[in-house]
């Protein structure tokens, strides 16, 4: 097996000492400044020689993990039709989110974000039987996405690389073993990609269906949070825990709903110390979580109407804006202003309550509460009066709520879902990688049906798995990175080794040049550091240091006494190995 000898005398990069002025996170910063990638604009990136490397070298373990369970890899325009995005209702779903464009006939196309519905169409063309089935199929594409606030380099594009493979199956059985066949096929991937992970309970979001997990690299610039429970294995993204919902209470014997004066109190707080001062209770002081508080908030749907929300919640907590869109996606949440409040005259600012809301009261507003809201718990809340709140206000006797909805944030200490010993703690993770069970979704929007094994018409059943390559470059960078540079692991490193030239003598750099040519006739992945002239030592080491080859080979001062220096760059660890051994150390170093 031949390798690859990469000359740093003549490799496209440029390394630079300056961190990029739009670098927020670790890992943007060190990408650019070691020659990986460059900015060609918002959200969007050029891939240098020593990037792609990295890209391809992590795209080539997933199709490893692909082909292994059977699927087939096939490629689908970017460009793509509007009709089949109509059929499904995702032309208007995505809203803003997609780029949208016309040939010059006027026919509207759209940059592709995701392909459920060409992977749909292509089985449809092709497939008519159950004997065709199962199927699972893939692509490795560039997606688009008009991201409001693209950030982070690669973290949050407006292109990106996206692997999106597909699950024909014809009854829900077979739907769970494909499941479980990617399921088990991700875990081996993102064990060889080598930096740390958890998979997470998950939301559908836009994308349907109903069994939804996560992979997260743990990170703590991550923008997804996820819980673990203390006690027990449940892990979930904030936006897909369940609430544990208490049992309805009795109300027989709690006194009627009766109006106080409040004045001032249009705080929770202002409101609690309220009640202590001229309400006090027998049992306890009054808390934060003995009132409810109701958040007006506006859907913007993706066919650009709006519609006022209210969301009911214990006053101890907020409402989760990312997890409140979680629940709604692709439906876009923002807070009610002032102008919006002006057209809901029934509403009091500050002491709004349950009886001004509901489908069904004045303001016609939907009111969805909070799981822990059930019928008989009691409540102080607004009168929608100025200056005025009820008191012993019970669910179920004196107000109805149109339903719940998970939008209260989660907290460190919260009851677990799904034990009765355990706590919730969180933690930040980018999302890596998604897999659902989509179900007949798509299939029946598109009319995806095969004849069963007793001629009859059914519809087939889909799931969806994706993994982002282009995001994983920065996950594994942000994972692994130090103080002084990236530190890739070796599974997904641009090169096996750098060797590092570090001297002006001419007998330096022919043995760096020996030695390199030897180590990649070897088969492995070289790069040298070739550059003379103005390049110092100093310089090369930082350069090593910043780029991240696993093992760091100098040949330098040593080389006087017959030996290179070999250095692991994780561990900073040195030894000083004989010029005659070094090939052959450093080739088992690398293979272990």
């Amino acid at each position: 097996m031949t390798g690859r000898l990469l000359r740093m005398s003549s490799l496209f990069v440029r390394t630079l000492r300056d961190d990029p002025n739009d670098a927020e996170v670790p890992s943007h910063r060190l990408l650019v400044r070691a020659g990986y990638i460059r900015r060609a604009a918002p959200g969007v990136y050029t891939w240098l020689p020593l990037g792609l490397r990295v890209l391809r070298k992590i795209e080539a373990i997933i199709r490893d993990e692909m082909d292994a369970i059977g699927a087939q890899e096939l490629s689908f325009p970017a460009i793509l039709p509007r009709e089949p995005y109509e059929a499904t209702g995702r032309w208007t779903d995505y809203g803003p989110n997609i780029f949208r464009l016309q040939d010059r006939k006027g026919a509207d196309y759209l940059l592709g974000p995701t392909h459920e519905e060409m992977f749909t169409l292509v089985v449809k063309d092709l497939y008519s039987s159950y004997k065709d089935l199962p199927l699972s199929i893939y692509q490795i594409q560039n997606k688009y996405r008009d991201e409001a606030r693209p950030r982070a380099g690669l973290l949050r594009g407006r292109e990106f690389v996206m692997k999106d493979s597909y699950s024909f199956d014809i009854d829900d059985a077979g739907l769970a073993r494909s499941y479980q066949l990617h399921r088990e096929a991700y875990i081996r991937i993102f064990d060889r990609l080598g930096f740390e992970y958890v998979i997470v309970k998950a939301t559908s979001g836009a994308m349907g269906g109903s069994a939804s997990e996560e992979f997260l690299a743990k990170a703590e610039v991550g923008e997804d949070t996820y819980v673990r429970c203390t006690h027990c294995d449940y892990a979930a993204n904030v936006e897909a825990v369940a609430v544990r919902a208490p049992a309805a209470m009795p109300y027989d014997d709690v006194p009627a709903a009766h109006a106080e004066d409040t004045p001032d109190t249009p705080t929770i707080d202002t409101l609690v110390d309220h009640l202590n001062a001229e309400f006090p209770r027998e049992d306890r002081p009054w808390a934060a979580g003995d009132t409810l508080k109701n958040v007006l908030v506006v859907l913007k749907h993706p066919d650009g109407t709006r519609e006022p929300l209210a969301i009911g919640v214990p006053g101890d907590r907020e409402v989760d804006q990312k997890r409140l869109e979680g629940q709604l996606e692709p439906i876009e949440v923002e807070a009610m202003d002032e102008a919006e409040l002006a057209k809901h005259p029934a509403l009091v600012k500050g002491y709004i309550g349950p009886e001004a809301l509901g489908e069904d009261s004045k303001s016609g507003i939907r009111f969805l509460v909070d799981p822990r809201i059930v019928e008989g718990t009691r409540w102080v809340t607004g009168a929608n009066v100025p200056g005025s709140h009820v008191i012993d206000m019970v669910v179920g006797r004196d107000f109805a709520p149109d339903g719940t909805i998970e939008a209260a944030d989660v907290r460190d200490g919260d009851a677990c879902p799904n034990c009765t010993e355990g706590t919730l703690e969180s933690a930040r993770g980018i999302e890596m990688g998604h897999i659902f069970q989509l179900g007949r979704l798509y299939a029946d929007a598109l009319g995806l049906q095969v004849l069963d094994e007793n001629g009859k018409l059914v519809t087939v059943t889909m799931g969806s798995y994706g993994i982002g390559p282009s995001r994983a470059v920065a996950a594994i960078a942000e994972g692994t990175l130090d103080d002084i540079g990236l530190c890739w692991p070796r599974n997904v490193a641009p090169a096996d080794v750098h060797v590092v030239a570090a001297g002006k003598d001419e007998a330096i750099h022919a043995a760096a040049e020996k030695l390199s040519v030897d180590l990649a006739a070897r088969g492995l992945e070289v790069l040298l550091d070739d550059r003379a002239g103005k390049v110092s030592p100093g310089v090369k080491f930082k350069d090593a240091e910043l780029i991240g080859v696993p093992t760091i080979v100098t040949v330098g001062r040593g080389l006087a006494d017959g030996t290179v220096e070999v250095r692991d760059r994780r561990s900073g660890e040195r030894e000083e190995v004989a010029v005659d051994a070094a090939a052959a150390h450093i080739v088992e170093t690398v293979r272990g």
